[in-house]
């Protein structure tokens, strides 16, 4: 049986991304492990769905970014487990693994209840949730300027609070020009001598999940974002370091590739709740021996099973803090093969195409890419 990709925390990961531009600012206590160039400003364009093999499998689609794949100080790195967009955005804002700052996942248990941490729940603060320092709080404390340029509803929700804090805050209607987004990250970056800016585009995910990354709706969204990237490298000074990169990458699951829990007894015996998604699902039970040891015989060679115990030892999610240990699931079930495993208590995910957070390389890899 194959064996599943390990982000590698500490040298190559999303969660190295900041603390490696820090260091490069001159931050003290920070490493630039990544390898950057020299630079007093930086702008990072997080394009949601955007993994390595994806753009490699439609470079031609995309002639800025496959230029860059080529630039000295571009490489490929990975997204924490799981690699879902909740996880690793927090694990880019606040240079932690999953496992320091608790983002476990697309949905997770919080205090015995679920918590959906894209659509979040009222009441509830990010800080709640994730109350550690940002690196935009970090780097502001350190007399870098920094910003974040996403679109406008996502003000004060629970996930730019948990991970993106402490930046100043560029809100775009999510129907206006491209070359909105692209005046506002060029006007931010150049605010000040030391400056960091995070751009932020979700529709290639959304294309992704709706029709499928091997649709014509996903190639057309791939040439509309390698045309800002070119727009936005243009409208940057030289002194300005762009960095685009991406938060997991995506598979396309056939509809005779789903299991459904509720109709497999064995599967359904002895969970209490259902977390993750179809691709990384994440169990919580009172027997997570016997669950996974089910589970395990059921998916065979499709899937990775492991307790949480055993997911720790192994270094999914880095290094776990004690008390976030339990907001993963007590079973944690990621999807070696083409196979998705669903549920009715999640009926939206019944509708993707295009799904991820497993631990393949097509789901984990992403291109860092530097110019």
């Amino acid at each position: 049986m194959s064996r599943p990709v390990l982000p590698g925390y500490g040298a190559s990961t999303l969660s190295d991304v900041l603390p490696s531009i820090a260091a490069v600012l001159g931050v003290p206590g920070r490493d630039d492990v990544l390898g950057l160039p020299a630079a007093q400003r930086f702008v990072v364009f997080l394009v949601d769905g955007l993994g390595r093999d994806l753009l490699r499998g439609r470079a031609d689609a995309a002639p800025t970014l496959a230029a860059l794949l080529d630039a000295p100080a571009t490489r490929m790195i990975t997204a924490g487990a799981p690699s879902t967009t909740a996880t690793s955005v927090t694990s880019l804002g606040t240079g932690l693994t999953p496992g320091q700052h608790g983002m476990a996942g697309y949905t997770f248990r919080l205090g015995g209840r679920m918590l959906n941490a894209l659509l979040w729940e009222d009441g509830l603060s990010g800080l709640d949730v994730q109350p550690q320092l940002t690196m935009f709080e970090r780097l502001g404390k350190a007399g870098v300027y920094c910003a974040t340029v996403t679109p406008a509803r996502f003000k004060g929700s629970g996930l730019t609070t948990s991970a993106l804090r402490g930046a100043h805050f560029f809100g775009f209607a999510e129907d206006s020009p491209a070359s909105w987004r692209v005046e506002y990250a060029a006007r931010a970056a150049t605010a000040a001598e030391k400056s960091l800016v995070y751009l932020y585009d979700r529709d290639l995910d959304h294309a992704g999940h709706k029709y499928g990354a091997a649709s014509p709706q996903w190639t057309a969204d791939l040439r509309r974002i390698d045309a800002v990237v070119a727009d936005l490298r243009a409208a940057l000074p030289d002194d300005v370091v762009l960095v685009v990169t991406g938060d997991h990458g995506m598979v396309d699951i056939d509809p005779d590739r789903r299991i459904v829990i509720e109709d497999e007894p064995d599967l359904r015996a002895g969970v209490r709740l259902v977390g993750g998604e179809g691709r990384f699902r994440q169990l919580y039970t009172d027997d997570p021996s016997a669950v996974a040891g089910r589970w395990a015989d059921r998916l065979g060679p499709d899937a990775w099973v492991r307790t949480r115990a055993e997911a720790i030892e192994e270094g999914w999610f880095g290094q776990v803090q004690s008390r976030l240990a339990d907001r993963f699931g007590d079973v944690l079930v990621a999807m070696a093969s083409d196979l998705a495993v669903m549920t009715t208590t999640q009926p939206n995910e019944f509708g993707l195409v295009g799904m991820h957070g497993s631990l393949t390389p097509a789901e984990l890899t992403v291109p860092l890419l530097v110019g």
